[in-house]
């Protein structure tokens, strides 16, 4: 039951065609392409910034940093709570445990 079963070829059938002889074929050397032409680099434009995109880049600048600020304090609120829970849950369980110890 759990031994693999193997598929056997099955023997061709119909009319089998021998493979095709390939012949040899001589190269050739041609002639070399020539090398293609330096493309003229086109030139870059620049950016000029005007005082009302300044204003937009600074504004955006200031979104991003405020935002990004407050994930991370959340999180780090957030780590604070939850260390601060365990360490009241820790000295809740040791008080629990020695009050029942004293008992016996």
């Amino acid at each position: 039951m759990f031994q693999p079963k193997i598929p056997t070829m099955p023997q061709p059938s119909g009319l089998v065609t021998p493979p095709a002889v390939v012949q040899p074929t001589t190269i050739t050397p041609g002639t070399p392409a020539p090398a293609p032409a330096a493309a003229p680099e086109p030139s870059r434009p620049v950016v000029q910034l005007t005082p009302g995109t300044a204003v937009a880049l600074v504004g955006a600048g200031s979104a991003v940093v405020l935002v990004v600020g407050t994930v991370l304090v959340s999180l780090l609120l957030a780590v604070a709570v939850t260390s601060a829970s365990v360490a009241v849950c820790a000295v809740v369980l040791r008080s629990l445990i020695a009050s029942n110890a004293k008992r016996r």
